[in-house]
């Protein structure tokens, strides 16, 4: 019988939390943080990743996030395979001629 060789996976969080009042903003940078330093890169804003190695790494790291969910906002978590994340595609739209900006300053007196 051989040993069952563990999958990567990639353990995606996704949060919207409020930033309304000071406590509200604290609570938000302290779970980023916890993010950082926990191993997680930040794909986009509050779009947060990291590669796990099998199935027990990742009831793990969802056990650590269930220590540190602010009070109030909304957090989801999803799993899915290396091979799975292999496949993303960044898509890009091309800049507008509307969206250059120009480096003029206007000076009121």
């Amino acid at each position: 019988m051989t040993a069952k060789k563990d999958k990567f996976m990639w353990l995606f969080v996704f949060f919207d939390l409020p930033t309304k009042t000071k406590p509200e903003r604290r609570a938000a940078t302290r779970f980023r943080n916890f993010l950082l330093k926990d191993g997680y890169m930040m794909i986009q804003f509050s779009v947060y990743a990291r590669i796990c190695n099998g199935k027990d790494r990742i009831d793990k790291h969802m056990q650590r996030l269930q220590t540190v969910l602010p009070e109030k906002g909304a957090i989801r978590a999803m799993q899915i395979t290396d091979k799975q994340y292999e496949r993303t595609k960044i898509l890009v739209g091309k800049k507008q001629n509307n969206e250059e900006t120009k480096t003029e300053q206007l000076v009121l007196f």
